[in-house]
């Protein structure tokens, strides 16, 4: 081996930099451990797909709460956007001069939009609308007041806007200024109560995916003592026997990641046609977010992180247990 290697230095007229046979060497072990990992996972395919079908489902479940929160957190930002505030204006303004100040509205910053709605329009629509027509007609004047419906920037924040509205209740015009945001408050304080409760079920259930590669793996390393008594009394080094049950973990973790990905992924293939169905109905073109390229690759990796994980743990505990006598 040594005179091929310098009669191949001779050929090519240069000397192989020791760090670049270290890497070298090093990857190839390394690449040869996999194979042989994989060699005995497709030899008992019933056993590791029961345990990449555990860790696959019970990583099913975060990935799939944070992927409906991240929907809704999306659909109530396409609410946000759609918040409006009501100006109402006193009795004394003048149609005239509620469509002037609609005029001027719109063009100050931070405003979208301004709609002017004379009073006998927003007494047609209530008339309209409410079903208290022929009440209506009892009423000898008219007592809803004229309106402006502003709608902010999109791309301003809650305190921007209330900022807004509250300047706009101060023109002399106005009487009142008022925006219904008290339910979209509500909702975000919900989402971060569920956001705060997957993330303690993430972690309950990242816990129970490491005991159960732990406890795969502790299985391994009994069926394989005799094995390792073997290695050590040959002179074989610790983490030469450990890297085999690292690589078993970590590839449980990345079978189970796939899975858990099909699985998210059928489920909201499944519920995309109802929910589009729904926001039909709402005259509204919503449609569910799946994983993107990035989360994908979040979730394969954490998956085979907790996979190595539990393998290390387990074999940190239990390897120096065995000792040749």
């Amino acid at each position: 081996m040594a005179g091929s290697q310098r009669t191949a230095e001779r050929r090519t007229g240069r000397r192989t930099s020791p760090l670049r046979e270290s890497i070298v060497g090093y990857a190839r072990e390394h690449l040869r451990v996999l194979l042989f990992t994989l060699r005995r996972l497709v030899k008992n395919p019933g056993g590791s797909l029961l345990t990449a079908a555990a860790i696959g489902i019970t990583l099913a479940l975060p990935a799939g709460l944070h992927l409906v929160l991240q929907n809704v957190s999306l659909l109530s930002y396409s609410w946000e956007s759609s918040v409006q505030a009501s100006l109402f204006l006193r009795d004394t303004v003048s149609n005239a001069e509620g469509e002037a100040l609609a005029r001027e509205l719109t063009r100050r910053e931070g405003v979208a939009n301004a709609t002017y709605i004379s009073r006998e329009k927003a007494l047609a629509e209530f008339r309209q609308l409410s079903g208290f027509g022929e009440a209506l007609d009892v009423l000898q004047e008219n007592p809803l007041p004229a309106v402006i419906v502003v709608r902010p920037h999109t791309d301003h924040g809650p305190q921007q806007i209330d900022q807004l509205v509250r300047e706009l209740g101060d023109l002399p015009s106005v009487d009142q200024a008022r925006l219904d945001t008290a339910w979209l408050e509500r909702l975000y304080a919900i989402l971060d109560i569920v956001q705060l409760a997957v993330q303690i079920i993430g972690g309950l259930l990242a816990l129970a995916i490491i005991i159960t590669v732990g406890n795969t793996i502790r299985l391994d390393i009994q069926s394989r003592r005799e094995e390792i008594v073997v290695l050590k009394l040959i002179g074989a080094t610790d983490a030469f026997i450990r890297r085999p049950f690292l690589y078993t973990g970590t590839c449980f973790g990345l079978l189970g990641g796939i899975l858990a990905w099909l699985l998210v992924s059928l489920g909201l293939w499944t519920l995309s046609s109802p929910v589009e169905k729904l926001a039909s109905l709402y005259q509204s073109n919503y449609q569910l977010s799946g994983f993107g390229f990035g989360p994908s690759l979040a979730l394969l990796g954490g998956a085979m992180l907790l996979g190595w994980i539990g393998s290390w743990w387990t074999v940190a505990r239990h390897l120096g247990e065995i000792e040749p006598r």
